[in-house]
């Protein structure tokens, strides 16, 4: 008997990175939050999917919070708005992770004298 297919879904994470050489963010950031759409048949494999690209593009994952898929966070009283969700739809469409935001962290007011 053949296993039905299972449902791929997008979860919202957001992803903690250090600092890597090579990992494209401004010289003086000490590492940035990453916010991400991932697809994955639940938050697990999302998650480990994120993780193993981020790796592959020579950034340093640090910690990953998940805020589940794009239901649960209506559900939570989230608002989510058209250009979220067209994120949210080719994230699912290419069976990808999208990161759709960058904040680079600072120690201090050293983010004033980055050009980068």
């Amino acid at each position: 008997m053949a296993k039905p297919p299972s449902k791929q879904q997008v979860y919202t994470l957001l992803v903690e990175v250090g600092r890597k050489e090579g990992d494209g963010l401004p010289k003086a950031a000490t590492g940035a939050a990453l916010l991400c759409y991932a697809s994955g048949v639940d938050e697990a494999e999302a998650v480990r999917e994120t993780v193993a690209i981020l790796k592959q593009a020579d950034m340093a994952p640090l910690d990953v919070t998940g805020y589940g898929t794009e239901e649960e966070r209506v559900a939570q009283g989230f608002d989510i708005d058209e250009g979220e969700r067209s994120l949210m739809a080719r994230a699912l469409a290419e069976n990808s992770v999208i990161v759709a935001q960058v904040t680079p962290f600072y120690d201090d007011d050293e983010a004033e004298d980055d050009e980068d």
